[in-house]
């Protein structure tokens, strides 16, 4: 179970480490998020890339809460605890995330761009919810890293103790919301969300 959950995990890993850039290069605005976008969307918006990823949050998801009810009661420290709820919030994501850009896509008919992903976040008070749903999920896919980390290199003997390196990586998780976050709303970066996307806010 371990080593399934670990091998999907490197898969959305890709995946997730592309969405991120994406949603970071949001910081040039709207336009040059969507170019890049559209340029990774050549590599990962097809049958074969898109069925292996289903497949991997699939398994990633049921492995994962498995993982966690066994676990669950013999954690010792900050790390352990950290990797197996942090895992739990991104099952529980990943499953409302696809379905519902899966929705817009097939039902909404929505091309779920950029202005998709920021609806919920540029109006009151639906960002009441979205930005710390959001926000969670990246720290904690950070900090999900920053767990198995410390863990796989807790008896090796490298420059930087391996907690540190761990805390690294989680304070770079946070910085990079915030830039995410400040790309992605009209508050900072003057992002304007096209009326087809109404539907998103239930104007």
């Amino acid at each position: 179970m371990k080593r399934i959950h670990y091998f999907s995990g490197i898969i959305i890993s890709i995946f997730v480490g592309l969405h991120l850039f994406n949603h970071f290069y949001s910081i040039f605005g709207a336009k040059a998020h969507i170019e890049l976008m559209n340029d990774f969307r050549v590599f990962y918006r097809n049958l074969i890339a898109e069925t292996i990823l289903l497949f991997a949050v699939g398994i990633q998801i049921v492995s994962g809460i498995k993982l966690f009810l066994k676990k669950r009661k013999n954690v010792s420290d900050f790390y352990e605890r950290l990797q197996i709820w942090s895992g739990l919030y991104l099952a529980f994501f990943l499953l409302i995330h696809l379905s519902a850009v899966l929705s817009g896509r097939l039902i909404l008919n929505l091309d779920t761009n950029f202005y998709f992903g920021v609806a919920g976040l540029n109006m009151f008070p639906l960002n009441l919810f979205f930005i710390p749903y959001y926000g969670l999920a990246i720290i904690l896919f950070f900090g999900h890293i920053s767990a198995v980390h410390s863990k796989k290199m807790k008896n090796k003997i490298i420059g930087i103790e391996p907690n540190k390196q761990s805390y690294i990586i989680l304070i770079i998780g946070i910085i990079l919301t915030l830039m995410i976050f400040y790309g992605l709303t009209n508050k900072f970066n003057g992002v304007e969300i096209p009326k087809e996307y109404d539907i998103m806010t239930g104007k």
